[in-house]
């Protein structure tokens, strides 16, 4: 049952991309969806912990006594969330999932290497060495070659046509995103240590990042939502990313003392991807309705492998 709820997590993930990049496109602007997103969840999140008594250490006390990036996990989070709303027309809903978890599995490693943000310092093994270059391989297969046939076709049917500089930029980003998700992901998971609560950190996460994208829309957009929007004209399910982040957010935490941090990392991961594949597949949230090619498959079996030989190597 644990793995299962691991597994929706990251699927529940791979969903929310979709979804919060529908609400930008809504709202004309990316900010406001992810105000939206984050607002939706710190609620969701805070009932949470009201709902399970959560006692947390002083603010106060944790905030004297350790270092100022313990407290940047929130605007981490707002460009990573932000991130994806603006890469999913992009690049769609399978590299804009692959793309980050590269970064992330290598960001990871990094941290645990060196034992960056208060992280258990872990050398790097041959076994792990091979994972990198395995996920790697996976990588240039999912990516590069399926690129050179239906992405071609994929590309032109999207109203968001972009050059291949352009998508290889996109696709940069991807990765810088994905390593930002993971300093978060390290960062948020100290705070709870200090916190004595990773639902408490979770929220305090949350709230920040609702703060600092609320400043961007009060200066960028001036309005919260543009006049032409009318929320009854809407689908329910554009508004429930927010929840759909907060219940990975809620379900890492709740995983992480009972199966470890490396398996439940995993189980995120292959939900996310399949949930990827499926959103891709049958174009679920009004999302372009793509085949998913052989390439593709054959890529992240090797990613997965990849993962798990970086995982328990």
């Amino acid at each position: 049952m644990l793995y299962f709820i691991g597994l929706a997590a990251g699927f529940l993930l791979a969903n929310q991309s979709a979804i919060n990049a529908k609400l930008g496109a809504a709202v004309r602007s990316p900010f406001r969806s992810s105000l939206i997103s984050f607002s939706v969840g710190t609620i969701f999140l805070i009932a949470v912990f009201l709902g399970t008594n959560q006692h947390i250490a002083p603010i106060g006390t944790v905030f004297s006594h350790n270092p100022w990036w313990i407290w940047l996990g929130g605007i981490l989070g707002v460009f990573f969330l932000t991130s994806n709303i603006l890469m999913f027309p992009k690049l769609g809903a399978i590299q804009t999932v692959i793309l980050p978890i590269l970064g992330q599995v290598l960001m990871g490693e990094v941290i645990d290497i060196f034992g960056l943000f208060g992280a258990q310092q872990h050398p790097l093994t041959w076994l792990k060495s091979m994972g990198i270059l395995i996920l790697f391989l996976g990588i240039y297969i999912a990516v590069v070659l399926a690129s050179r046939g239906v992405a071609k076709i994929e590309e032109k049917s999207d109203k968001d046509y972009e050059t291949p500089v352009t998508l290889n930029v996109w696709r940069l980003w991807g990765i810088v995103a994905g390593a930002i998700s993971a300093i978060q992901q390290a960062i948020n998971g100290h705070l709870g240590q200090l916190m004595h609560s990773s639902v408490g950190a979770s929220v305090f996460s949350f709230l920040t990042g609702t703060i600092l994208v609320l400043l961007v829309v009060i200066i960028r957009d001036k309005y919260f939502l543009p006049k032409e929007f009318h929320a009854n004209g809407q689908p329910f399910w554009l508004f429930v990313g927010g929840v759909l982040g907060a219940a990975f957010v809620f379900a890492a935490a709740y995983l992480v003392p009972q199966l470890g941090t490396g398996v439940t990392v995993t189980l995120g991961l292959f939900g996310s991807i399949v949930g990827s594949m499926a959103v891709t597949q049958f174009g679920w949230w009004r999302s372009p309705q793509r085949q998913v090619t052989r390439a593709q498959i054959f890529g992240i079996m090797a990613m997965a492998i990849g993962v798990l030989l970086i995982k328990f190597g």
